[in-house]
């Protein structure tokens, strides 16, 4: 799901309510792997002591790999028990400050970053705002980093994809053609970010990764998804317990795959 055709409303509502569960959120989020975030380091010229104004951090998943890799962290979370969680997760690390706000409501002041990095946020900010505030804070050299995990089925999916397609009609969702969420056919942010023309050329990476779940962790991950937000609470409930069952019979575990899309554009001159 993208949210381009959210008006600012809804969107303003969707983006809050993932701080509605943030254990779930935590436990069953997949995180890509760590050769994303050296790419990530890389492409943005990042060093140790490198400032990174980070984007809708959740719990810290994505925080935490920027962490160990030495980069100091401001990071950004609406959601006040997200952002409480992030705080107990990346304790130990001094150089990551969590502030709960908004990107857009956020502060900056006189402060500059060498990067801005969202992962799985920034299709959430508004988009009058994204791109000329993410280039106003940033460094001369500065990059915007936005990396996106999508989830994605490829020829040799289960046939899982296919037929759960059944319980989402049954409750009074939508039938999604799984051929369109093929890993082939997923876009990414480059030509927002060359047609907003404040940034360079952007430069962009794929890496697909594979993530299994039991039953209980795909049902309870499903129950954070944007998309199952959109129904109506009786219906929700519904639509887990027919997937929860779906996996069970079909041996207890499903292997999802998602694609990590990694876009890094440094500032236009």
């Amino acid at each position: 799901m993208t949210t381009e055709r959210w008006a600012t409303d809804q969107r303003v509502v969707f983006r809050a309510s993932f701080d509605e569960d943030p254990d779930a959120y935590d436990r069953t989020r997949p995180v890509a792997p760590d050769c994303v975030f050296d790419d990530a380091v890389q492409l943005a010229g990042l060093q140790p002591g490198s400032m990174v104004v980070e984007i809708g951090l959740g719990t810290g998943q994505a925080t935490r790999p920027l962490a160990e890799r030495g980069v100091r962290v401001l990071a950004l979370e609406i959601g006040p028990h997200l952002a409480e969680r992030a705080r107990q997760n990346l304790v130990g690390f001094r150089d990551v400050t969590v502030r709960t706000t908004s990107f857009e409501a956020w502060d900056p002041g006189v402060a500059k970053f060498d990067a801005v990095f969202a992962c799985n946020s920034f299709h959430w900010v508004n988009p009058d705002i994204a791109f000329v505030k993410a280039a106003a804070v940033l460094e001369p050299k500065g990059h915007l980093v936005v990396l996106a995990t999508p989830w994605v089925i490829p020829d040799d999916a289960q046939r899982f994809w296919w037929d759960v397609q059944d319980d989402h009609v049954a409750v009074g969702g939508k039938c999604v053609d799984p051929a369109t969420k093929h890993p082939d056919l997923v876009g990414d942010v480059g030509p927002a970010v060359r047609a907003s023309g404040l940034f360079q050329q952007p430069a962009t990476t794929r890496y697909r990764f594979d993530v299994k779940f039991t039953a209980d962790e795909y049902a309870t991950n499903l129950s954070t998804q944007s998309g199952i937000k959109e129904l109506p609470p009786d219906a929700r409930a519904e639509l887990i317990n027919r997937v929860r069952d779906r996996v069970e019979a079909q041996g207890g575990t499903l292997t999802a795959h998602l694609l990590a899309v990694l876009t890094a554009a440094q500032r236009a001159a």
